[in-house]
């Protein structure tokens, strides 16, 4: 009789996760094309995608890498569901797919963050954060 429920209980789970994957593919998003002009073309320029709940804390929502070509580096960022984001990103010089620091903490490489606001300490959320919606967006980021 257990066997029974549980088989049932799984075949009803395995519809309702079925919906709600079909409900997640059927949301399109737009699109986000960032630019950032480099000062060198050596290595390439990793951007993050981020929500509040992940800047500066996680794994971005969505990673990228640009290679740079004539002192610019462009990606896309797609299926981007409308709300509030931010865009980190960094000049990967060495190759090592990490930000390098110095011992005392300063960054050995170019970074920037969405609205260009650069100051003392890390990037804030505050100061990064920018609104989505169903229209595509262009940056320019300044490292």
């Amino acid at each position: 009789m257990k066997t029974i429920i549980l088989t049932i209980a799984l075949a009803i789970s395995t519809f309702f996760l079925k919906a709600q994957t079909d409900d997640v593919a059927s949301v399109e998003g737009t699109t986000i094309t960032v630019t950032v002009p480099v000062a060198s073309n050596e290595g390439n320029v990793i951007f993050g995608l981020y929500d509040e709940n992940t800047f500066m804390k996680a794994a971005p929502i969505q990673g990228l890498e640009g290679e740079i070509i004539d002192g610019k580096a462009t990606v896309t960022f797609t299926n981007v569901v409308p709300g509030t984001y931010g865009i980190s990103l960094y000049h990967d010089k060495n190759g090592n797919k990490i930000m390098d620091f110095e011992p005392n903490g300063m960054p050995l490489e170019m970074y920037g963050v969405s609205n260009n606001v650069m100051s003392y300490g890390p990037p804030q959320w505050s100061d990064a954060k920018f609104e989505v919606n169903s229209a595509p967006i262009e940056l320019e980021i300044r490292m």
